[in-house]
Protein backbone atom coordinates (compact mmCIF):
# COMPACT_ATOMS: atom_id res chain seq x y z
CA UNK A 1 0.00 0.00 0.00
CA UNK A 2 1.75 3.49 -1.22
CA UNK A 3 2.43 6.32 2.25
CA UNK A 4 0.35 9.21 0.68
CA UNK A 5 -1.05 9.78 4.33
CA UNK A 6 1.28 10.90 7.28
CA UNK A 7 0.57 11.36 11.15
CA UNK A 8 2.72 13.27 12.93
CA UNK A 9 3.43 13.04 16.37
CA UNK A 10 5.56 15.18 18.33
CA UNK A 11 4.99 17.48 21.11
CA UNK A 12 7.30 20.63 20.04
CA UNK A 13 5.61 23.00 17.38
CA UNK A 14 9.24 22.93 15.73
CA UNK A 15 9.31 19.87 15.33
CA UNK A 16 6.14 19.54 13.65
CA UNK A 17 6.64 22.30 11.47
CA UNK A 18 9.81 20.96 10.28
CA UNK A 19 8.62 17.51 9.24
CA UNK A 20 5.46 19.33 7.97
CA UNK A 21 7.50 20.93 5.20
CA UNK A 22 9.57 18.38 4.53
CA UNK A 23 7.00 15.46 4.01
CA UNK A 24 4.65 18.63 2.04
CA UNK A 25 7.32 18.83 -0.43
CA UNK A 26 7.40 15.46 -0.96
CA UNK A 27 4.26 14.90 -1.67
CA UNK A 28 2.68 13.48 1.47
CA UNK A 29 -0.36 14.56 3.13
CA UNK A 30 0.51 15.22 6.77
CA UNK A 31 -1.53 15.31 10.06
CA UNK A 32 -0.25 16.81 12.92
CA UNK A 33 -1.02 15.69 17.30
CA UNK A 34 0.82 17.12 19.39
CA UNK A 35 0.58 14.15 22.25
CA UNK A 36 -0.16 9.71 22.75
CA UNK A 37 -3.64 10.79 23.40
CA UNK A 38 -4.33 13.17 20.38
CA UNK A 39 -2.26 10.07 17.87
CA UNK A 40 -5.00 7.39 19.19
CA UNK A 41 -7.78 10.02 18.65
CA UNK A 42 -6.33 10.44 14.99
CA UNK A 43 -5.20 7.22 13.93
CA UNK A 44 -8.51 5.93 14.31
CA UNK A 45 -10.16 9.01 12.95
CA UNK A 46 -8.00 9.66 10.01
CA UNK A 47 -6.57 6.19 9.17
CA UNK A 48 -3.46 7.54 8.65
CA UNK A 49 -0.81 4.92 6.23
CA UNK A 50 2.23 5.88 8.27
CA UNK A 51 2.51 7.35 12.12
CA UNK A 52 6.04 9.83 12.74
CA UNK A 53 6.10 8.94 16.48
CA UNK A 54 7.85 11.25 19.40
CA UNK A 55 8.16 9.36 22.46
CA UNK A 56 9.33 12.04 24.82
CA UNK A 57 5.74 13.76 25.30
CA UNK A 58 3.60 15.03 28.60
CA UNK A 59 0.58 12.98 29.35
CA UNK A 60 0.67 9.43 27.53
CA UNK A 61 4.08 8.92 25.86
CA UNK A 62 5.26 7.71 22.25
CA UNK A 63 5.89 4.20 23.61
CA UNK A 64 2.60 4.16 25.66
CA UNK A 65 0.39 5.61 22.34
CA UNK A 66 2.47 3.02 20.29
CA UNK A 67 1.96 -0.05 22.16
CA UNK A 68 -2.04 1.28 22.26
CA UNK A 69 -2.16 1.81 18.18
CA UNK A 70 -0.30 -1.57 17.35
CA UNK A 71 -2.39 -3.37 19.62
CA UNK A 72 -6.23 -2.21 18.62
CA UNK A 73 -7.79 -3.93 15.87
CA UNK A 74 -8.71 -0.72 13.80
CA UNK A 75 -5.30 0.77 13.72
CA UNK A 76 -2.77 -2.18 14.23
CA UNK A 77 -1.92 -1.88 10.45
CA UNK A 78 -0.52 1.37 10.28
CA UNK A 79 3.08 1.03 10.56
CA UNK A 80 4.57 3.15 13.16
CA UNK A 81 8.57 4.95 12.73
CA UNK A 82 10.03 6.48 16.60
CA UNK A 83 11.15 9.72 16.06
CA UNK A 84 13.04 10.68 19.15
CA UNK A 85 15.56 12.06 20.98
CA UNK A 86 15.86 8.72 22.80
CA UNK A 87 18.98 7.06 21.22
CA UNK A 88 20.19 3.92 23.59
CA UNK A 89 19.77 0.41 22.35
CA UNK A 90 17.59 -0.18 25.36
CA UNK A 91 15.57 2.93 24.39
CA UNK A 92 15.16 1.47 20.37
CA UNK A 93 14.90 -2.18 21.65
CA UNK A 94 12.07 -1.01 23.80
CA UNK A 95 10.06 0.96 20.97
CA UNK A 96 10.23 -1.95 18.41
CA UNK A 97 8.70 -4.17 21.53
CA UNK A 98 5.71 -1.46 21.69
CA UNK A 99 4.90 -2.29 18.14
CA UNK A 100 7.28 0.79 15.75
CA UNK A 101 8.20 -0.70 12.56
CA UNK A 102 11.46 1.49 12.78
CA UNK A 103 13.25 4.01 15.29
CA UNK A 104 15.14 7.34 14.05
CA UNK A 105 17.14 8.88 16.46
CA UNK A 106 16.34 13.10 16.93
CA UNK A 107 17.96 15.76 14.75
CA UNK A 108 16.40 13.27 11.57
CA UNK A 109 18.02 12.98 8.49
CA UNK A 110 15.36 14.03 6.29
CA UNK A 111 16.72 12.49 3.32
CA UNK A 112 17.31 9.16 5.60
CA UNK A 113 13.48 9.53 6.37
CA UNK A 114 12.52 10.08 3.07
CA UNK A 115 14.44 7.02 1.81
CA UNK A 116 12.78 4.68 4.84
CA UNK A 117 9.18 6.04 3.79
CA UNK A 118 9.42 5.19 0.17
CA UNK A 119 11.21 1.72 1.00
CA UNK A 120 7.97 1.21 2.96
CA UNK A 121 5.28 2.10 0.23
Amino acid sequence: MPIRKILVVDDSPVERLALQEVLGRNGYQVLTAENGEQAIARSRSDHPDLILMDVVMPGMNGYQATRTISRDDETRDIPIIMCTSKGQETDKIWGMRQGALDYLVKPVDHDELLARIRAMG
